[in-house]
């Protein structure tokens, strides 16, 4: 399956444990990952969630092979989407321990998290225009107004790779930790959570996020929407069978 939870001492953890593939994400793990949120939010024993990778890759971002035999429709039944939106609806704190690279959706579901520690090894990237495809997880919406309008362009435009002290410059995580501190410190920050009250803790976190919510699905959904059609896009064609020939792909004829 390739993710991995557990819920020990008030923290329910998702483990991203596909190393042979860089943490690569299946559909099947999408899937693995919106249940295991749902199930800590159902479960009071739960006070808060924390994301993880392993040593040196929090994830690649999509498995583009499984990818292209199960690509997401338009709507958002996927199980892309249904991670995304347990993610965005979850009302207990979400804590990232990016342990390496964190490419798509690697970097943008740091964007719905409560807290992210990076790793000084970690290189994270929003590569999508390049693969022919537009940004996800409400990124186009959440980026430039942490980031500003400047850099959004270079991350999501361009797809420059940044490092985890960017991140933190950008407003995208907290902290920058050595790599092999870094589970155990956002460990540290979720615990913390067993001696608050949970109530005010999720009426907190709703105020936090308040009347934005409500863009973020909206926008989630209207990039889900574009997202679909440039997959069938020439440009994304060219994109995806240049990944698998190991080529540069040229778009110089579109």
């Amino acid at each position: 399956m390739g993710i991995k939870t557990a819920t020990l001492n008030g923290v329910a953890t998702i483990e991203i444990a596909r190393p042979e593939k860089k943490n690569a994400l299946t559909s099947a793990m999408y899937q693995a990952m919106a249940d295991a949120l749902r199930a800590a939010q159902a479960d009071p024993a739960v006070r808060a969630v924390l994301i993880t990778g392993q040593p040196g890759v929090f994830t690649s971002g999509n498995d583009i092979e499984d990818f292209m035999s199960r690509p997401p429709a338009s709507g958002t039944d996927a199980p892309v989407f249904q991670f995304m939106f347990a993610l965005v609806e979850c009302d207990k704190p979400v804590i990232a321990a990016v342990t390496g690279a964190a490419i798509g959706i690697g970097t943008t579901m740091l964007l719905h998290c409560d807290f992210a520690y990076v790793s000084d090894e970690a290189r994270l990237a929003m590569p999508f225009v390049s693969l022919g495809l537009v940004p996800e997880f409400a990124s186009s919406l959440l980026f430039p107004q942490l980031a500003g309008q400047a850099r959004a362009a270079e991350k999501l435009l361009l797809g420059d790779p940044f490092t985890g002290a960017d991140a933190v410059e950008f407003g995208l995580a907290n902290a920058v930790l050595p790599a092999g501190e870094v589970v155990n410190h956002a460990r540290r920050i979720a615990e913390r959570f067993n001696s608050l009250p949970p109530g005010a803790v999720r009426d907190a976190k709703k105020l936090l996020r308040g009347p934005q919510t409500e863009a973020i699905r909206q926008t989630i959904r209207t990039e889900a929407e574009l997202f679909a059609a440039r997959l069938r896009s020439p440009e994304a064609m060219e994109a995806f069978q240049a990944f698998f020939q190991k080529r540069k792909p040229d778009f110089s004829r579109f």
